[in-house]
């Protein structure tokens, strides 16, 4: 359950007092160790004693697969279903809830670092739409489903299909032949994209107020290099910062914007799910506890 800033943690944990579950979290941001401020992770007082699963425990020098994280979720799962309690999944990462729940099997290929450079070097020369354009020659179902500027997803289509000589919709299709282990209910919470944008701009105000520079600048300092760590909303646009790249009013209004533009393709991809059902995160907490309780 959970989307991008709509208040899942603290319904999350009143939930789990009133079914006596535990929770196992979905954010692909929140594994890494010392990377607080720009993931919003859940403070020790947030908890209120509700042991949480999967927070904190990446360095973020270490590169973490779907593949990983599915592992260490299934084990989670085990441990607080052997306590006798209830397991509560909660993160917007949609890889890691589809490999969990729906029982999708992602493959786990390692990245070719000298060809991803080779591929950043030709969209700064040449423009990103030379990528997206070779991405659609290669698989234009899973092309026409990204945005053109959305380099990260376009950059991974063309390194799957070098690395295994697949399509991102072949090895789609090739890992949905898993059975579902459990059984779930998927929830989501909504609400009107004006109230949302107007809440991550404010979240972005206050991370840049708790101390999100220092935290990018200390992350920096200890290590040398991040694998995908640094490409988390909000560290890569510091960063940026940091290496006088661009301007801080340049930054802050550059993370606000990725932060809306990933919030709606959350939503695009959640309510391809028919399963989900959708609470409302301008309601009372109780008010959806009581509509997740009818449902269960």
């Amino acid at each position: 359950m959970g989307q991008l800033h709509l208040g899942k943690t603290k319904l999350s944990i009143e939930l789990a007092k009133r079914i006596n579950a535990q929770i196992v979290s979905a954010d692909s941001m929140q594994i890494y160790k010392y990377m607080d401020i720009g993931s919003a992770k859940p403070t020790k007082d947030e908890m209120q004693n509700i042991k949480h699963y999967l927070l904190d425990f990446v360095e973020p020098n270490k590169r973490y697969s779907v593949a990983n994280f599915c592992k260490d979720a299934k084990n989670a799962i085990k441990e607080i279903l052997a306590k006798g309690k209830n397991v509560i999944i909660v993160g917007g990462t949609g890889l890691y809830i589809d490999s969990l729940v729906l029982g999708i099997e992602y493959e786990d290929i390692e990245i070719d670092y000298e060809y991803r450079k080779q591929l950043e070097e030709k969209a700064q020369k040449d423009g990103l739409d030379t990528l997206y354009n070779e991405a659609y020659r290669i698989d234009p179902e899973a092309t026409s489903k990204i945005s053109k500027n959305d380099k990260k997803r376009i950059i991974r289509i063309l390194e799957i299909y070098h690395k295994t000589g697949k399509t991102k919709t072949q090895q789609n299709i090739e890992s949905r032949k898993n059975q579902v282990e459990y059984d779930y209910k998927i929830f989501g919470i909504n609400i009107e994209r004006d109230i949302l944008y107007d809440r991550i701009n404010k979240r972005v105000d206050l991370m840049l107020e708790n101390g999100l520079i220092n935290e990018v600048e200390n992350l920096v300092n200890r290590y040398k290099e991040f694998p995908t760590a640094m490409q988390g909303l909000g560290y890569k646009e510091v960063r940026e910062y940091l290496d006088n790249k661009i301007s801080k009013e340049d930054m802050i209004e550059k993370i606000k914007m990725e932060t809306r533009r990933y919030a709606k393709r959350q939503l695009t991809w959640f309510r391809k799910n028919k399963e989900i059902v959708w609470l409302d995160g301008m309601e009372d907490i109780n008010y959806n506890i009581d509509i997740i309780l009818q449902n269960l």
